[in-house]
């Protein structure tokens, strides 16, 4: 209910007037209602037509900034959208293809959901009526004193880049590179991380794994390895090169094609040296080891041979002494 002004500023009055006529020495809230009232009197007259000549004044300027926010708003949700969806489609298209791992899609990801916020971000201040053209300047000036002052960086990056392309390893290898060495854990734009066997965490920044020979021992599907085992020189060395193949046909882990071989390697000084070369599957590489390092010795023993100590022949001369 709209009530006249005079009956708003007589109810005001009233309190005053009580107050007074009980207190009378209370200059304070004198001037407290004398503010109220000629606030109400300002505003009466005005008139109701005050917000309305705003909005009539200023209008068009508040619906294109609220039209400029709605837009801007949009394009976040858009690129929210739109990163949410490549993510997706990275994922499940590395996935279809063996030679990818996991590590390569989430590099993917990161370079394609940072070039769409980049993008979006540029949308939205060229809304408010920035300049886009001379913003991408300046950024590319300061991205090549950025750049020239963070070359290692950048030759992280780069060689991050090239590795995802050539993809001399993947999620799960275990790699030999120079002074590093481990199962590949994640590869980033900047650095590889490795877990040693002994279980230690290792980054390797991309730059050093780059440029060094990479030696992959998981890459092939089979791997060969040697064993060296002495016997003594009083064994016959036909039965201990049976007994060597014996022992390499009745492991299950050894493939068969190749063929398992024993070769006498070396005459040392105190034994026959018979190396034990055979093919296994990369992946039963070391369970092949270790179980066949265990039965040599019962093998051997099994046969009638002997595994020699070092040992060194001294011949004493006696001489003669001639007199004349």
């Amino acid at each position: 209910m709209n009530l006249p002004i005079h009956l708003i500023l007589a109810a005001a009055a009233e309190p005053a007037a009580d107050a007074a006529s009980s207190q009378p020495k209370q200059p304070i809230v004198e001037n407290i209602m004398q503010d109220t009232r000629s606030t109400l009197e300002q505003l009466h007259e005005q008139g109701p037509g005050f917000f309305a000549n705003l909005w009539e004044q200023h209008s068009d300027d508040v619906l294109r900034f609220a039209r400029v926010v709605i837009l801007a708003l949009v394009v976040v949700v858009a690129a929210m959208l739109v990163s949410m969806a490549m993510k997706r489609i990275i994922y499940r298209s590395m996935k279809k293809i063996e030679a990818m791992d996991e590590s390569l899609s989430h590099v993917t990801y990161t370079i394609a959901r940072t070039i769409i916020w980049i993008i979006g971000v540029l949308i939205i201040l060229d809304l408010f009526g920035f300049n886009t053209a001379s913003i991408l300047t300046v950024l590319g000036a300061a991205g090549l004193a950025i750049g020239l002052a963070m070359k290692d960086s950048l030759s992280n990056i780069a060689a991050g880049i090239m590795l995802i392309i050539l993809r001399p390893y993947r999620q799960g290898d275990y790699i030999d590179c120079g002074s590093i060495s481990g199962s590949i854990q994640e590869m980033g734009l900047f650095s590889t991380t490795l877990k040693t066997p002994d279980g230690l965490f290792v980054s390797a920044p991309n730059s050093v794994v780059f440029g060094t020979p990479i030696k992959n021992y998981s890459r092939n599907p089979t791997r060969r390895s040697d064993i060296t085992v002495g016997v003594a020189y009083s064994d016959s060395l036909p039965v201990a090169l049976q007994t060597m193949r014996e022992l390499l046909n009745a492991e299950p882990l050894v493939l068969k094609d190749p063929a398992p071989e024993v070769l006498v390697s070396e005459l040392a000084d105190s034994s026959v040296q018979l190396t034990l070369r055979y093919w296994t599957k990369t992946g039963d590489y070391w369970d092949a080891f270790w179980s066949i390092k265990g039965k040599l010795k019962p093998q051997i023993e099994g046969a009638g041979l002997s595994v020699p100590f070092p040992q060194r022949v001294v011949t004493f001369v006696n001489g003669t002494k001639s007199e004349d």
